[in-house]
């Protein structure tokens, strides 16, 4: 099992419930292509560095989890696709 981290900038324009249940469905994700969370933080609001579809703010989530070498691709293949996540990056942790 490898370790990954997935960070997922998500919209400042959603609402408290919308912006959790974005995230609760990351995490359903994550779970169904075999991996397992091992944290999740919540950075909160911040200002992006560049404007993304005419928001200079958005809420950060950091979640990592572990997994075999193909959960990654999956989950980002599916990730993509989600209205509500502004941007996504799946890195894997070095082993310490």
């Amino acid at each position: 099992m490898n370790k990954y981290e997935l960070a997922v900038v998500v919209s400042a324009k959603l609402e408290d419930d919308d912006r959790a249940a974005t995230i609760e469905k990351v995490k359903e994700i994550v779970s169904k292509h075999g991996g397992t969370i091992t944290n999740v933080d919540e950075w909160g609001k911040k200002r992006l560095a560049y404007e993304v579809r005419k928001m200079k703010e958005a809420f950060y989530y950091f979640i990592q989890f572990e997994g075999e070498a193909t959960v990654p691709a999956e989950i980002e293949s599916r990730v993509r696709i989600m209205e509500n996540v502004v941007r996504y990056l799946c890195v894997r942790q070095d082993e310490e």
